[in-house]
This record gives structure tokens, C-alpha cells and sequence, in this order.
């Protein structure tokens, strides 16, 4: 049976890039490839997966939290490449868990672990809890050498904890921290 793959890191750790080096390796073997990505995630347009080195695509699928998955339209594809899986719902990633033993296709998943207060995202919840791989990005720290494991809201430059779990930015809006960086700058001893 083919896999259900999450591959986690912080913001700015080169997920998507990631993403896009395993849909081109495939594509250049003749192998064709599905790359679904979460509607809410609009920040270069509705269809587009983008990475920060400037590298980018179109979606062949944008999922929403009601979608319905139809097995049969997976059969023939190499792989499915999930941008931003954080933003899945749970019924979602069931349903993607499930196209690994029928039509039989892996799953890879990419997206962040925990949200900037970090607390679990609800996708992120659900594909720790069946992926059969699970494999860390990893990045260094915005402030330091050390591994960043958080990612640090920032708004009018100053770490923030304030607003919704689920705000869509980039660089403008967070930064990848170690632990301690994360809570010296929201002063959480």
C-alpha cells in the first residue's frame, strides 16, 4: 500500500520549494502528478502554489473543507503533493489518508506543524495522527544558529499574540524561532 507522508517545518523552512523539487523530478520521468492545495490559502492567487525562492505553479485541485475526493480521478498518478496541509480539515485528510490504499497513490503532505501560539493546526493534528512518515524541515532560527521549531507573529514589526489561529501571511507577518526566542518576545517565561 502507498503512503501517507507529512513533511512539517516553520515558516520559511522550504516546504513548498520542497513540493515543487519532488512534482518536477517526477514530471520529468514521465510521471504525472497531483498538487492540491487548500482554498483559504489565496496569498498568490486562488490556484497558484508559490515558494519563496520564486519557484511556482498552478494547483491541479483546490480543496475546501467539505470537498469530496473521488477516488477514481487519482487512478493513474505517480503521487499527490499537498501544499499547505496545516489548513486541511480533518474529513479531508481522511479522505487523502484513504487514496493510499485505494486508488493505491502516495500522499505528501507539507505544511506546518503549529500555529504562531503554538497549539497544533487541525490538519497538522490529524496527519500526526496517521501518517505513516513524518519528517521535519528543517530551518534556523530567525535570531540565532539555533533549529527553529515556532513560528513568531509579527505585526507593525514587534511579535504579536493577538488574532485569529488561521491568518494567512508571509515573511511580513512571521518569523521561524527557536523556543527561546518564542518566548522571550511574547514574554512567556
Amino acid at each position: 500500500m502507498a503512503k501517507l507522508y507529512f513533511r512539517y517545518g516553520t515558516v520559511g523552512s522550504a516546504k513548498t520549494l520542497n513540493l515543487l523539487a519532488v512534482a518536477h523530478n517526477y514530471e520529468r520521468q514521465g510521471k504525472r502528478v497531483l498538487v492540491l492545495k487548500p482554498g483559504i490559502d489565496t496569498r498568490h492567487g486562488a490556484t497558484r502554489v508559490a515558494s519563496r525562492a520564486g519557484l511556482a505553479r498552478e494547483a491541479d485541485l483546490v480543496v475546501h473543507d467539505d470537498t469530496v475526493l473521488d477516488p477514481s480521478a487519482f487512478r493513474g498518478v505517480a503521487a499527490v503533493l499537498v501544499d499547505e496541509a496545516q489548513f486541511l480539515s480533518a474529513a479531508v485528510v481522511d479522505q487523502l489518508r484513504a487514496l493510499t490504499a485505494d486508488p493505491g497513490v502516495p500522499v505528501l503532505c507539507y505544511g506546518l506543524r503549529t500555529d504562531f501560539r503554538s497549539r497544533l493546526f487541525d490538519g497538522s493534528r490529524r496527519l500526526l495522527e496517521l501518517a505513516d512518515s513524518i519528517e521535519e524541515i528543517k530551518t534556523t532560527c530567525a535570531l540565532c544558529p539555533r533549529k527553529a521549531i515556532l513560528n513568531l507573529r509579527v505585526a507593525g514589526g514587534r511579535p504579536s499574540a493577538d488574532g485569529p489561529s488561521v491568518q494567512i501571511g508571509g515573511d511580513e507577518s512571521y518569523r521561524p524561532v527557536c523556543w527561546r526566542h518564542w518566548r522571550d518576545a511574547l514574554g512567556r517565561g
